[in-house]
């Protein structure tokens, strides 16, 4: 299960108008155990790019992400983890500037 701490997320233009749809980016600090091969003294965020297409919202990439060093960590969440982030994603969608 996914605990987050807080997030961010905003709305980005595409200045070119050539992808359908559109797009968010999230970032959304994660609470890992300390027990979790996922856990880092620093802590650990998501940063999530979402495409909202007529209302079909779908996660089209994620990376873990390690705070303080922004190094990308080479972790994959489990297809629940995924799901349960995609969810979160989907509930918290920000109004398009």
């Amino acid at each position: 299960m996914l605990n987050v701490e807080d997030y961010t997320a905003e709305y980005v233009k595409d200045p070119f108008g050539i992808l359908t749809g559109k797009r968010y980016e999230f970032r959304i600090n994660l609470e890992i155990p300390e027990d979790d091969d996922l856990y880092t003294v620093n802590g650990v965020y998501a940063r999530v790019i979402v495409k909202d297409d007529n209302g079909e919202v779908r996660v089209v990439s994620y990376d873990l992400v390690e705070r303080g060093t922004d190094k990308i960590l080479e972790f994959d969440l489990e297809d629940e983890e995924e799901a349960e982030l995609e969810q979160f994603c989907k509930e918290h969608l920000p109004e398009e500037e």
